[in-house]
This record gives C-alpha cells, structure tokens and sequence, in this order.
C-alpha cells in the first residue's frame, strides 16, 4: 500500500506534445488529478510542443527526452534512469511508441505498476500489434478509449479481456460551448459564408483526399459554401496542390495549425470527419460541444457518440461520394442538422465532461496502489 501521509508520486509517458487528440487528453487528465493525493511528472520521448506551457502552468514538472526517432532503442535506457531518479510508483503511457519504450524501461526502472492508454483501433498492416502483444504481458491494465476500441484489442490484438478496460475521451465543454466566432477572412474566407470545417492531422489515416474529392461536386451546386483544412501533416502540399487545380479553388483554404479551434468551430457550418479508423476522436467530441452539426465516417468510437440522424450523419469509410450526400442534405435540411446537433450538444453535456473523466483515471491508479479514500 502506498504512503498516504504525502502526494505519491506517478509518471505519465507519451509519444510527443504537439497538440493531437491524444495529447490534449493526457494533459486534460493529469491537470485534473487530485493533487494532494497524486505528484505527477511528464515524460515526452520525442520533444516539447505547446502544450508543455499548459502543464508549466498548471506546476506539472515534465522531461523532454528528445529523440531522433521513436525507434531508437536508446530512448529506453534513457528513460529508464529518468524513472529510477523519479521512483514512481504507477507509469501511465500513451500512444503506441511511449507503451512500448515505457513498459521496457518500466520494467528497468523497477516501476510496479504500468498502465498503458490504446487510443485506436490500429489497422495498418504492420508489426504494431505483435509488439503490443508481446510487451503487454509487462502491463497490469489497459485502459482503451472507447469499447471499439477494447473489442479490437481483445479480438485483433489477442489481449488478455481481464487486462482491458474503458475510459472514454472528455471535452471542456464550457470552453466550446461559450466560444466566440472567430474572423475566418485572414484565410480567404468572407463573412457569411458557409463553413465545412476539417480539424486535424493532414495524414492518411484521416483520408482528407475523401473531403477534398467530396466537395468539388459539392461546391458545384451550392456557391455560398468553402471548405477550410485546420491542421499540418504529410499530406498537405499534395492537397494543396490538388486544391490548386479544383474548379472551386478559390474556396478551398488551409490554414494549418491553429490553437483557437473553439473560435473556429464557432464559426464553421459543419464538422466533417472522413478517417479510416479512429479510436473515439476528441474533435467530434469538441464539435458537439460546440453545438456544431457533424458529419463523420462510421469509424470505431464514433459509433458511440453518433446514432446516425440522431447526434449526427453517418457514413461509410472510403465513400466521398456518401459525404457529397450529406453535405448536400446539409445545404437543403439546415434546420434538421441544427436539431441534431442540440441533441448532441446535450449529450456531451451530461457524459462526457473531462471532470468526470479524470475522476475515472484518478479511481484507477487508486485502486492500483490500493488507496481509499
């Protein structure tokens, strides 16, 4: 049983700090965690980003181990003698490449307890499963992000169902909810237009092409709507340049990064999600918050928070043709997106609070360690 007479002292490990979906949750989590009961530190393999000023500020020490690449070995030992300084007595990672180097150097650093974080349904052809399975006998809980998520896991993953359990993503949802609007014309946009937003890694796995192929038939029969990409990634110049020879050009914008995604969904008509996979993603959740109609591929974690014409639209992966269908029932049935959208604003409302969450993440290390109350 740990000492309960001071803050005990944990550590989370996760891949980066840039601020993705997986990110922003961990350091949702960890500046929510009780800290008269919990002393935590933060482990980044890969280097700083901007959210190491929200853990700055909220007094969450964190270390930067500043790797070349998440495939270097060393990163292990590295890691290993940061753990044996610090002597925490429960490691919680996140995301595939800080579960792997985290459980070895765990186990290095004579870490008790190891709780590792799955995020999604991993479904590239690649050795990241049998490596999970492998590694995974050194973990003592899996905690997964929606129930897709852990029935994947169990069923592709081979993990042990005894060693899996659900904790879904938050969102802020006071922070979406009373967003202002944020001035879309800096990127092109003019004031009034109709907004189809996309908000996140411009990278296979989210299949923005599906989007950008989607909306040139679109754009066609409905002049009041642009299309705006928020976010970096490998595949932007090829989107930009395709975008370049689009008839609708000129309503196509890409703003990269942005911090102000509650201002910007605020502004947008829509969210549109088109990924291959997901795990449950924190931008669907901001957007319901937001009260933002969303129109999203029927991918793992959505399914969840999304009955289709309930909360939202659904479609199929790979299908930009099904999303030109929606987008156009959007511009015809505004009225009817609003409604679902109020009906998913409510729900996050009520479920999905980010308090609430930590407060799960909090009872778990606690009955790890054995704590009570």
């Amino acid at each position: 049983m740990a000492d309960q007479t001071r803050p005990v002292p944990i550590a989370f490990c996760i891949t980066g700090l840039q601020p993705g979906g997986a990110e922003r949750a961990l350091v949702q989590i960890v500046t929510r965690l009780n800290r008269e009961r919990w002393a935590p530190v933060v482990y980044s393999l890969t280097g700083a980003g901007p959210l190491v000023e929200r853990l700055d500020a909220a007094g969450i020490p964190t270390e930067i181990l500043e790797v070349q690449s998440t495939w270097d070995a060393r990163i292990i030992w590295k890691l290993a003698r940061k753990l044996k300084s610090q002597k925490p007595l429960l490691l919680q990672t996140f995301l595939f490449h800080a579960n792997l180097a985290g459980r070895l150097a765990g186990k290095l650093a004579g870490i008790p307890h190891i709780v590792s974080g799955i995020r999604v349904s991993e479904k590239r052809k690649n050795s990241h499963l049998l490596l999970d399975r492998f590694t995974n006998r050194l973990v003592e809980l899996n905690i997964c992000v929606s129930q897709s998520v852990a029935d994947f896991s169990i069923q592709q993953g081979k993990l042990q169902a005894s060693k899996v359990t659900v904790i879904p993503n938050g969102v802020d949802f006071e922070l979406f909810d009373e967003a202002e609007p944020l001035d879309l014309s800096p990127w092109g946009i003019p004031a009034g237009a109709k907004v189809v937003l996309f908000a996140g890694r411009l990278d296979p796995q989210k299949a923005p092409h599906d989007l950008l192929t989607a909306f040139e038939p679109f754009a066609q029969e409905a002049d009041d709507f642009h299309l705006l990409f928020v976010g970096e990634g490998p595949l932007k110049a090829e989107l930009q340049q395709k975008a370049g020879t689009l008839t609708c050009a000129d309503r196509i914008h890409f703003s990269g990064w942005q911090a102000q995604v509650p201002q910007l969904m605020r502004a947008a008509t829509c969210l549109v999600l088109p990924s291959l996979w997901e795990g449950m993603p924190n931008v669907v959740l901001e957007a319901m918050a937001s009260g933002l109609p969303v129109i999203s591929t029927r991918v793992d974690g959505v399914s969840e928070l999304i009955q289709d014409g309930e909360q939202g639209t659904l479609v199929a992966t790979g299908r930009p043709a099904e999303i030109q269908q929606a987008l156009r029932k959007l511009s015809t049935q505004p009225a009817r997106f609003i409604e679902m959208a109020e009906t998913a604003q409510d729900l996050v409302k009520n479920e999905f609070t980010w308090d609430s969450i930590a407060d799960r993440y909090d009872q778990i290390y606690a009955q790890r360690l054995s704590l009570e109350d």
